[in-house]
């Protein structure tokens, strides 16, 4: 049981120790610095230019000829502000009203695309000629600002222009009430003496690395950030950074979509499902490009047609990806264990909507983990408690057999075997709570609801870390109480180490997210009391069995720790 129970630990250790790097990779900076507040987003457009564009994809060079000569057409609604560039239709920035930059700028919305060169993350979409150049279009807008009224369920930002070659193109933005989807239309019409033949392309264009940025010694276990793709052979895949510096893109696929993927927050550019789609990528001097072209359109004199697409631009909310778009609810990824991950969350959700409080959430999702697992619990821990009684025997049987190991095991077996005892017994409890363990890290990790989520006193953000790290430290303590309250092993080399594992522990859970600690702290201090309570109720049938004294004094939690 002793190696067994060590190897449990140091597993249970090497599992923090990845996740905790992992935390440092994305957190050992200001969390948020990854956008800049919408005070200081420029307002000036550098479009993205690739000399070295795939064949068959857009290549944007053109897009120099009208660059700068735009205006800048604002849209406000309730849950986005977006600023449009009128040359070529491009959206330089979105910022997000209902979700603050960081827990010091409440009042300022989170921006997510961004048009500033240190941090370009810009979505593009517009006519692409035959031979692969994009059309360059200047629109004109009636207005230069667009705000939805409280009563509005609607609102639509038409975009017209004339391209070059006589084609007559409105841009359609339809911004629906409370929703992070934009439809986007484009209605062509051909006004010259010849047939147009082309396509209608989308993409995102995203730098990489940022300068904050950092890799941590376990980076592949952080929370995704790179590009994704679906299309109808693979409903979702991701193509890392590194992925698409190492080889482009090139699928085609009956609907689909292609994103651009970060924690909480995605971006996705999704054609119509009817429509047969090229997807392609392409790297150019830190800048990463993820799109698709449609169908060959062909448009003859005075003809006109629509093509429909949607943008959006939000947080993962998994209720709501479902609607959008097949597989888009696969950016929220839990990992492995994401059928664990979907329950807790689910647990989450629905108590949250009777109580309010993401911290109390997590406390009753583990009350009642603990109560699914009581009575295997107990069965563990009145295995631990007999072998706790067991000790002054092994001590005994250990000192008699000093010089032979293979005795001393063989009578151990024998003690443990006449005393029906399961030496593996006590080792459930930490084979459970494991996965639990990893599964709502991940849930912490990946639900953007509880970004910035408070839970009392300090705690103003589980998803971060506790700021006077009162629950990490929390944590050590029930965990050397723990550690007290289980049968130390035999062999005093393991028990120096079992007793250096609180201490481990607190300081690699010093920066875990507060959410993940008051799992953890409220986790030990119901396995305490259990523990405490099974100890005490086999300690009083030994003292019967012995005595048959029905007024024995009831040993304490205290004493207990004590032995």
């Amino acid at each position: 049981m002793d190696t067994v129970r060590t190897f449990l630990y140091i597993a249970l250790g090497l599992s923090i120790f990845m996740l905790w790097n992992a935390w440092e990779h994305d957190y050992a900076v200001n969390i948020t610095a990854q956008h800049k507040t919408a005070s200081s987003v420029s307002a000036t457009h550098t479009q993205g230019n690739s000399s070295a564009s795939i064949a068959g994809s857009p290549n944007t060079a053109n897009s120099t000829a009208i660059s700068g000569k735009g205006e800048i057409i604002n849209v406000h609604t309730s849950v986005q502000n977006v600023k449009i560039d009128t040359a070529n239709g491009v959206i330089l920035s979105t910022s997000l009203p209902k979700y603050a930059a960081s827990l010091k700028q409440q009042n300022v919305p989170l921006v997510i695309l961004n048009s500033h060169p240190a941090e370009k993350y810009v979505s593009q979409s517009g006519l692409m000629s035959k031979a692969g150049k994009e059309v360059p279009v200047l629109y004109t807008s009636a207005q230069k600002t667009y705000t939805m009224a409280t009563s509005q369920k609607e609102l639509t930002v038409n975009l017209t222009g004339k391209a070059a070659n006589g084609l007559m193109v409105t841009k359609q933005f339809i911004f629906e009430k409370g929703k992070y989807d934009i439809k986007i239309n484009y209605i062509l019409k051909n006004a010259s003496g010849k047939t147009w033949q082309g396509n209608i392309f989308t993409q995102l264009t995203r730098k990489w690395p940022l300068p904050h940025k950092k890799k941590g010694l376990f980076h592949e276990m952080t929370s995704y950030t790179g590009s994704a793709l679906s299309t109808k052979s693979n409903v979702y895949e991701k193509y890392s950074f590194s992925d698409l510096k190492d080889s482009n893109i090139n699928a085609t696929s009956k609907g689909g979509w292609s994103a651009m993927v970060e924690q909480y927050f995605l971006s996705v550019w999704i054609p119509a499902s009817s429509s047969v789609n090229h997807y392609y990528s392409r790297v150019n001097n830190g800048l990463y490009t993820i799109g698709s072209y449609g169908p060959n359109l062909s448009i003859a004199p005075k003809q006109s047609i629509t093509q429909n697409y949607k943008l959006y631009v939000g947080p993962k909310v998994m209720s709501v990806l479902k609607t959008i778009a097949p597989g888009l609810d696969h950016t929220i990824d839990y990992g492995w264990l994401w059928f664990i991950s979907i329950l807790i969350f689910w647990m989450m959700k629905n108590i949250y909507a009777v109580i309010g409080n993401w911290g109390w959430s997590i406390i009753l999702v583990t009350v009642f983990i603990k109560l699914v697992f009581y009575k295997l619990s107990a069965t563990s821990y009145r295995s631990m408690a007999r072998m706790r009684n067991l000790q002054p025997k092994l001590t005994a049987l250990k000192e008699r057999f000093a010089d032979d190991k293979q005795a001393f095991s063989k009578a151990m077996m024998e003690l443990y075997r006449k005393e029906k005892v399961n030496p593996l017994g006590g080792c459930l409890p930490m084979v459970i709570q494991i996965p639990v363990f990893i599964a709502l890290y991940w849930v912490l990790l990946e639900s953007v609801q509880l970004r910035q989520a408070p839970f009392m006193f300090w705690i103003h953000d589980l998803a971060a870390p506790d700021p006077f790290y009162v629950l990490p430290v929390l944590m050590g303590i029930t965990f050397f109480i723990q550690q007290k309250l289980s049968p130390p092993p035999p062999d005093p080399m393991q028990a120096k180490l079992m007793m250096a594992l609180p201490i481990v522990f607190t300081v690699l859970f010093l920066n875990m997210p507060a959410g993940l600690m008051l799992y953890w702290v409220a986790s030990n201090t119901l396995s305490i009391l259990q523990q405490w309570h099974v100890m005490r109720t086999v300690n009083n049938e030994v003292s019967k069995g012995k005595s048959h004294n029905k007024n024995k004094s009831k040993p304490s939690l205290l004493g207990i720790i004590k032995r």
